[in-house]
């Protein structure tokens, strides 16, 4: 078992992860009769993709013994009416590191490669922007 979840009443759960014993809460949004108060869950998935993306990077950068320590991920998520889904993710990166362009290449292309993206339904719109010091 990965997770369990408890509900825990008017639209919040409880997700406990089994191996850290760390926890996330969740609310509905305020657009779907929840309080706001907390992550949606399709903003953890939103939020699942950029982390994944980053940690994707990470593991390269720590391959080739770069330093990418202080990289941003911003995450939108955009939600479609009818039926109510994710339409679009918006990530856009923001790397610390200075590079050359092989290896600025190099890495947009690892994060293109991480599990959470290759898991996204293909109608999901992903729209990755890098961004990279000068």
């Amino acid at each position: 078992m990965t997770s369990k979840v408890t509900y825990l009443g008017d639209l919040r759960t409880s997700s406990i992860h089994i191996q850290s014993g760390s926890e996330i809460l969740s609310d509905a949004p305020k657009d779907n009769r929840g309080k706001g108060e907390a992550f949606s869950p399709t903003d953890t998935v939103a939020n699942a993709l950029g982390s994944c993306m980053i940690s994707i990077m990470g593991i390269r950068a720590m391959d080739m013994e770069l330093d990418m320590v202080g990289s941003t991920v911003e995450v939108t998520k955009i939600m479609q009416a009818e039926p109510r889904k994710i339409a679009k993710i918006g990530i856009i990166i923001n790397m610390t590191l200075k590079t050359d362009e092989k290896t600025r290449t190099i890495m947009e292309r690892v994060a293109m490669t991480c599990p959470v993206y290759l898991s996204l339904h293909p109608d999901i719109e992903k729209d990755v922007v890098f961004n990279w010091p000068s």
